[in-house]
């Protein structure tokens, strides 16, 4: 977990109980309208697209970025949450949904 108050530790508990209550991807769409302004519905898509690319994919960081239209900086943040850091929420919906890219050069290049 991060490091928030133990108040909005428990209201975002809570935001994520509800989430996974919601039963349909238009129920979870209107209440991510609802819920989010229309950047911050960019910026997570953003995001899940280029942990998705990182999955699935061989390309550099710098194409990543060219394709999602990211910064370098947010390519490697999000490849740092999915391949580093321990919560593994990428890797959990990411190897539930798309199958990973098999390896062909183990050192991604980054520029």
């Amino acid at each position: 977990m991060t490091d928030t108050s133990s108040t909005n530790q428990k209201t975002i508990i809570e935001l994520a109980k509800v989430l996974t209550r919601l039963e349909n991807p238009s129920k979870m769409l209107n209440f991510l309208y609802d819920v989010a302004t229309p950047k911050e519905l960019e910026e997570l898509a953003q995001r899940f697209q280029i942990a998705k690319l990182l999955w699935t994919t061989n390309l550099s960081y710098v194409e990543i970025a060219g394709q999602t239209n990211a910064s370098t900086t947010t390519v490697t943040r999000v490849a740092r949450f999915l391949n580093q850091e321990p919560f593994g929420g990428y890797r959990q919906v990411l190897n539930t949904f798309y199958p990973r890219a098999e390896t062909k050069n183990p050192r991604r290049r980054k520029t």
